[in-house]
């Protein structure tokens, strides 16, 4: 599966679970899926309704306390006021003996945070946890590798992309937002403490600078200060080699803390190891980015999510074309869908405003309660994974009469049965925060696939509709046929899975690039199509479904040759090109 740009993924896991939407929601990652980042909204607005009514109820009590001050100041100031008056006296020693000890022993303020904290306590269980946190660092170091993003622009809410001396803005928000020197530090650290250096460094760097700009103004929330930033910082570049700038920051460290014993005796340890080898001293050290095992083709696939690839223009290849699809279908007679040919080998097709805006928000709302982390199949298992973040969830037919429409529609367009057991149940799915899904075949790719143990059938082809757009990021690449689509609201693309002889077409390996920011998550939904004799067709929609019946796949197959023998009779520039979103130098400006 792999809508390239859905940022809602509802992937559960062949059915409709039973049980309470709202329990099923919660066993969720929040950072995996945007609806569910926005759902942490609702808690955080109650933490700020209780910090208001203690911020009034201290304010209340020091308007008391200030009282109480300039009450005992005005008779000091009084030079006239005499103690042989045995009021004034009386009072002098009640406050004295009385008054200022219940000042200092007031319990208001107590009572105020006890009352914070007894509200955060009752809030704390629909809060994110500390992995959700670390998933979203991750997130971010997602984005700084794949679009080239420079940390310290980052740092300022700028998204730009260096190369060399080079600096392109890929993203301007409309207004921006700066991180703080603690929220540097969370992300150097996450680096960190997984042993990777080259995103720490970094990370750490900015917090350094930032932490030094506000030393002194310290800052309630934060949980790090200058001196964790240097400490982190200085033993980064030890391990990546570079003693000499440990040997600084251990020393700026000292000038904060001087009576640290353990960084006083790695300044020692630095200093030794540069009095033996002088070389280090001068010697520059390269940091290497660490390696993906799994992912052997990172450099393609993170060029074409960075520029949609090298794809030709409709007027440089006529057999890339616009046209007005109708299947021989009395349903698009009626109603013909514009498409747009994208790409020959592999063949994948885009049908413009497959779905409407209404339409659209249906499948978004009723797939939103469902959702839970995607996963991957790992031998017997299922199981989520760090290269596919996102959420997910199958959406029967029978939940409501948009997606039987739906089902007719794909069903006129592609020739293919929609139905159970030909085919999979939709599956929406909602993308996080630089969520994606590394290159993958939507086929099965081994006879000891699930798909085969459980005689579901291979997925035959793909059909996947965008439920939303975003405003950067998120393009389906295809890896082997160097392209790459941006995403489109509410159009669909199609691609077939399988050879007509039933082998995998290695040339569909494919990705959904990391969203760089999107709109409402969603961007696509899969139907996948499968047979039993050919192994399954997938369509994606943000929703998938397979079809699996021999007849559908010889149909389909059929299709796909008057689709091609066509493609020569169309001529470029026709009245549906017009039309199209995503042609020629369009094409080029859209997505990243």
């Amino acid at each position: 599966m792999g809508p390239a740009a859905r940022l809602a993924a509802l992937l559960a896991v062949l059915a409709f679970r039973a049980g309470d939407p709202a329990e099923v929601a919660a066993r969720g990652d929040t950072f995996s899926a945007l609806t569910s980042v926005a759902r942490a909204l609702a808690p955080e607005r109650r933490l700020l309704g209780l910090l208001r009514r203690y911020l009034r109820g201290e304010e209340a009590r020091l308007r008391d306390l200030t009282r109480f001050y300039h009450k005992v100041l005005s008779l000091h100031e009084d030079s006239a006021t005499p103690v042989s008056n045995p009021l004034l006296a009386f009072t002098l020693i009640k406050r004295l003996q009385s008054d200022w000890k219940n000042v200092v022993h007031s319990l208001e303020a107590s009572e105020n945070i006890r009352a914070l904290k007894d509200g955060y306590e009752r809030v704390e269980q629909d809060l994110p946890a500390f992995e959700d946190l670390e998933g979203a660092a991750r997130a971010l170091m997602r984005l700084q590798d794949v679009y080239m993003l420079n940390v310290k622009g980052l740092a300022r809410g700028v998204f730009q992309r260096v190369t060399g001396s080079a600096v392109t803005d890929l993203y301007s928000p409309r207004r921006l937002f700066s991180l703080t020197g603690d929220d540097c530090f969370q992300v150097g650290k996450v680096a960190y403490d997984m042993g990777d250096y080259y995103h720490a460094i970094p990370w750490l760097e900015e917090a350094v600078s930032l932490f030094r700009g506000s030393y002194g103004e310290w800052k309630t929330e934060d949980e790090a200060s200058l001196e964790d930033a240097l400490d982190h910082l200085a033993f980064a570049y030890f391990q990546a080699g570079n003693v000499l700038c440990a040997l600084n920051l251990s020393r700026e460290f000292l000038l904060y803390s001087p009576d640290n014993k353990r960084v006083a005796r790695n300044v020692l340890k630095y200093e030794k190891l540069l009095a033996e080898s002088p070389n280090q001293a001068v010697a520059e050290t390269v940091m290497q980015r660490p390696n993906v095992p799994h992912l052997q083709t990172r450099d393609t696939y993170e060029g074409l999510c960075q520029t949609l690839g090298s794809q030709p223009t409709h007027y440089r290849i006529p057999s890339l074309y616009c046209s007005y699809e109708t299947s021989s279908s009395p349903y698009l007679l009626l109603q013909p869908v514009r498409k747009e040919v994208i790409h020959l080998e592999p063949y994948v097709v885009l049908y413009h405003d497959f779905v409407s805006d209404a339409e659209a928000q249906t499948i978004r709302g009723l797939a939103e309660p469902w959702l839970q982390r995607s996963v991957v199949a790992s031998g017997e298992k299922q199981l989520p994974v760090e290269y596919r973040i996102s959420k997910s969830a199958w959406l029967k037919d029978t939940v409501d009469p948009v997606l039987v429409t739906l089902d007719h529609r794909i069903a006129a367009l592609t020739g293919l049965d929609v139905q159970p057991p030909y085919a999979e149940y939709l599956q929406v799915v909602n993308y996080g925060i630089g969520g994606h899904y590394e290159p993958h075949f939507d086929h099965a790719t081994s006879p000891s696939s699930p798909l085969y143990r459980m005689n579901s059938g291979n997925r035959v082809a793909t059909f996947m509709i965008y439920l939303s757009s975003v405003e950067a990021g998120g393009a389906t690449a295809f890896i082997y046929g160097n392209f790459s689509v941006p995403v489109v609201k509410n159009a669909a693309l199609f691609w077939w899975n399988l050879h007509r002889s039933g082998e995998g077409d290695g040339d569909t390996l494919h990705a959904a690039c990391p969203v760089l920011w999107p709109t409402s998550g969603y961007t696509s939904m899969d139907r996948n199509s499968a047979d039993p004799a050919a192994r399954d067709l997938k369509t994606k929609v943000l929703a998938e479904r397979s079809w699996r019946s021999p007849l559908a796949f010889q149909r389909s197959q059929k299709s796909k040759t008057r689709v091609r023998e066509e493609k020569g009779e169309q001529a470029s520039g026709g009245g549906p090109c017009q039309h199209c979103l995503f042609l020629a130098n369009g094409r080029q400006g859209s997505g990243l």
